[in-house]
């Protein structure tokens, strides 16, 4: 896939697993991820774009938005899981996909994949990938 677009905002949740892996993490804390979409495509749009980066990033603000300040623990999309790095790209990405799908996005004519990272700080971060 020859071109990609990549918007950035942020995120602040608090969350807790459930699961001896997590040790110390299945107590409530809070996370800070930068969260990366990338729009790839392997063509342009007949504007030259692969999408429209200001639509695409009110759609991810407005998908981080409402994940921000949240316990991830109480809300009704998550319930039962584990909010896991690789748990939340997903749901971000699906979330955008949806978007896109409702034309909140403009033109993603040419978008063939969405993906989505999550980083949690400088040294590790996860992503997700899906098709459009």
């Amino acid at each position: 896939m020859p071109y990609t677009v990549t918007v950035r905002d942020h995120m602040m949740v608090a969350h807790s697993f459930t699961g001896d892996l997590f040790g110390p993490a299945q107590r409530l804390h809070g996370a800070t991820f930068v969260v990366d979409a990338s729009f790839g495509a392997d063509d342009l749009t007949a504007d030259g774009v692969v999408i429209d980066i200001g639509r695409a990033s009110t759609a991810l603000a407005a998908i981080t938005g409402a994940l921000t300040y949240r316990n991830l623990d109480e809300e009704p999309a998550f319930a039962g899981v584990n909010t896991t790095t690789e748990v939340l790209c997903r749901a971000v990405a699906d979330r955008l996909a949806g978007a896109a799908h409702a034309g909140e996005l403009g033109d993603v004519s040419a978008v063939t994949s969405i993906s989505v990272t999550l980083h949690e700080s400088h040294i590790a971060w996860a992503s997700y990938s899906r098709s459009l």
